[in-house]
């Protein structure tokens, strides 16, 4: 009955749409029960509220009292939450609603993804929409769907549908930021045919790479954790001589670093042994290597039936090659913002079976220009390896704005409530600011929100008193609005 404590927690009428919204399947592309939902809770407020062409719900409230001439304002955070468990959790995200668990300051999820991110926000809108005290200027509630796997939402939102003149998303996950800038992206997709061979009479095994960490892959990319996929592919690499490889399933979304991967692979019996050594030797230097930020990190060897189908030697070296070759992680740090990741890439996914290969990337840059540099790099190592690549899905980083008009006003709040200044940053996750601009080009927008921690990732947690400091904030914040020119 945790959910239930959760429920208890303060503020009150925050935790329990929380609660509510956590009852609700609502994974990326499939968003049309929380759709649904939020349609219902709209019009039991009996507040007006609309579908745009591609589902995402915008709820208007009038200001209250006082308050209607001060500027519009759109509230703004997407309905859609990332779907990851560990491997030993039996969890339907399709069917059932997330259980939740307190431990101490913070709320987390049992084994699986809390959606925090971005639940936390679109709770704080239905606790203002449903409040019947809180003041506030006209509000254009805007919740977008499929913010995680494409930012459809955001990319389907039509010029002129909304009115507000000031956007607050409520999607970055650090108590004491101020978000006004972030990166754009574009998927990377690698595939390969191949015609399976047949083996017979050989020792076959799976290997099983558990344990990691994973996280954003925006947020997290500096960290230095561990990918699966690389990791996994160093083990093959080492062994390659030995080994023929049957399937590999390792990662997940795009936006998460992968935390597990799993192959099976043959050898001949009489070179079992030798197979196992050689791994063995490889995983102890990756665990060297990772000592510190993977403690976790497991490798596993389990004797299977021989699959009786395998890869091709050629498609093979192709396969070990492009991975190994391919760039993961940081590729350059910005050179105007302090600590700011410019651009990345994510080897999210890799999928062999049934004759086909497919590799997932997700590369990020808050620089045009870097964003093609490697993409386009990935595109010539997976290429120069026999592979077909398609780059889709790309979206426009938010350029930041220093003179922002609201910036300045929530800076000044955030130094008279809490007695110190705010940071003021751009991030390297891909928020959809900089696509809703593309179609509001003068709307002043900003982003903040709770701390949120292992976003993307079953270790995703939310700190109970960051999310009392960020309401308190964001009630400042209304009450603040600038006034209509």
């Amino acid at each position: 009955m945790t959910n239930q404590e959760v429920r208890q927690l303060e503020p009150q009428i925050l935790w329990n749409h929380f609660a509510d919204l956590n009852a609700v399947p609502r994974p990326s592309k499939k968003e049309e029960r929380v759709v649904e939902f939020m349609v219902n809770f709209a019009k039991d407020l009996g507040l007006e509220v609309v579908l745009d062409k591609v589902q995402n719900v915008i709820i208007r409230k009038p200001a209250t009292a006082g308050f209607e001439n001060r500027k519009p304002i759109v509230l703004q955070s997407h309905l859609d939450m990332v779907h990851q468990k560990n491997a030993d959790t039996v969890f339907n995200f399709d069917k059932q609603g997330i259980e939740m668990m307190i431990e101490e300051d913070w709320v987390t999820a049992n084994g699986t993804t809390l959606g925090a991110d971005n639940g936390l926000g679109v709770a704080a809108i239905m606790a203002i929409l449903s409040s019947k005290d809180i003041e506030h200027p006209h509000i254009e509630a805007l919740f977008t769907i499929d913010e995680e796997t494409g930012m459809t939402g955001a990319k389907g939102l039509e010029p002129g549908f909304l009115n507000g003149s000031i956007l607050l998303n409520l999607d970055t996950e650090e108590d004491d930021e101020i978000d006004i800038g972030c990166a754009g992206g574009v998927d990377v997709t690698a595939t390969q045919n191949y015609i399976e061979e047949n083996t017979s009479g050989q020792k076959a095994f799976k290997i099983s790479l558990t344990g990691l960490q994973g996280g954003h892959s925006g947020m997290d990319i500096n960290k230095g954790l561990g990918n699966a996929n690389k990791l996994m592919n160093q083990v093959l690499q080492a062994t390659r001589k030995l080994i023929r490889i049957s399937s590999i399933e390792g990662g997940s979304l795009r936006n998460a670093i992968p935390r597990e991967s799993f192959a099976v692979v043959v050898c001949d019996t009489k070179n079992a042994s030798k197979f196992i050594e050689i791994a063995n030797k490889e995983i102890d230097l990756i665990k060297e290597q990772f000592e510190s930020i993977e403690p976790q990190l497991k490798f596993t060897f389990e004797s299977v039936e021989d699959p009786y189908k395998i890869i091709p030697l050629k498609t093979q070296d192709f396969l070990i090659d492009a991975v190994a070759q391919a760039h993961n992680g940081v590729y350059k740090m910005s050179t105007d913002i302090p600590d700011l990741v410019e651009a990345s890439n994510n080897i999210a996914k890799i999928v062999v079976a049934n004759g086909k290969i497919k590799i997932s990337c997700l590369t990020r840059s808050s620089i045009e220009s870097s964003k093609d540099e490697v993409s386009h790099g990935l595109k010539s190592v997976f290429e120069k390896n026999g592979f077909e690549v398609v780059l889709s899905g790309d979206y426009p980083g938010w350029e930041p704005n220093p003179n922002s008009a609201i910036l300045k006003v929530m800076e000044n709040l955030y130094q008279k409530i809490f007695l110190k200044a705010p940071k003021i940053v751009a991030c390297h996750a891909g928020l959809e600011c900089g696509i809703i601009g593309t179609h509001y080009p003068d709307m002043d927008m900003i982003s903040f929100g709770p701390t949120i921690k292992g976003a993307h990732s079953p270790d995703e947690k939310v700190s109970i008193s960051s999310v009392q400091k960020f309401w308190a904030y964001l009630l400042e914040t209304l009450k603040n609005i600038p006034l209509m020119n």
